[in-house]
C-alpha cells in the first residue's frame, strides 16, 4: 500500500509540475484567464476602448474610481458627497484622463485578467490591466494619485496592493494629492 501511494503522489507531483511548465499561453496558474489585448483608446481615467477577441470592448478598470471628466449625475452625486465644486470634480477627472492618456497611448499592447464578475452591470468588461513588464495600470494609476479606490466583492483580488498604491499617494502628495499652488 505504501508503494502505491508514494508511486501516486509521484505522479501526481510530475503531472502539477508539468501543468504549471507547459501552461498554454494566455493562461495563469491561479486559475484566472488572461488574454492579450490592444488598447484603442482612454475614454476617462477608468475606462478604456481596446480591441480584444476581434472586437472593440469597453473595458472597466477594477478597484479603482478616477474623478469624472464630464458633468453629469457621477459627478454631481461625488460632488455632494465630498462636498467639493463639481468644477473641480470635472477637472480632477481631466487631469486623470490627460495622465491615464500619456501614460496608456493608444495602440498598446496590455494583459487583461478578469476576477470573478467579469462584467458590470453597463455590460463593461471587468478587468485588471498589465503591461508587458508586469505592471499593473490600476495599481499604478492609483500609485501616481489620479484615483481612489472602489471595490466591490468578489472582485477583491489585488484590494491590499490598491490601498497601499493609494497611501503611497496621499502620503508623496502625488496626483491630485498635490497641494494646491
Amino acid at each position: 500500500m505504501k508503494k502505491i501511494l508514494k508511486w501516486v503522489l509521484i505522479a501526481v507531483t510530475v503531472v502539477c509540475g508539468a501543468v504549471v511548465y507547459f501552461q498554454p499561453a494566455g493562461m495563469e496558474w491561479h486559475g484566472q484567464k488572461t488574454e492579450m489585448a490592444q488598447v484603442v483608446k482612454v475614454v476617462d481615467g477608468d475606462t478604456f476602448e481596446i480591441q480584444y477577441l476581434g472586437k472593440i470592448e469597453k473595458v472597466r478598470l477594477i478597484g479603482i474610481d478616477t474623478p469624472e471628466a464630464h458633468a453629469n449625475a457621477k459627478a454631481v452625486k461625488d460632488a455632494a458627497r465630498t462636498g467639493a465644486d463639481i468644477k473641480v470634480i470635472v477637472e480632477q477627472g481631466n487631469d486623470a484622463k490627460n495622465f491615464v492618456k500619456q501614460f496608456v497611448p493608444g495602440g498598446m499592447q496590455v494583459r487583461m485578467e478578469v476576477d470573478v464578475n467579469d462584467r458590470d452591470k453597463y455590460g463593461r468588461l471587468l478587468a485588471y490591466l498589465f503591461f508587458e513588464d508586469g505592471r499593473m495600470i490600476n495599481e499604478e494609476i492609483v500609485k501616481a494619485g489620479y484615483a481612489n479606490l472602489m471595490t466591490y466583492p468578489p472582485n477583491v483580488r489585488y484590494k491590499e496592493r490598491f490601498l497601499s498604491a493609494y497611501r503611497f499617494a496621499r502620503e508623496n502628495k502625488k496626483g491630485l494629492w498635490k497641494e494646491k499652488r
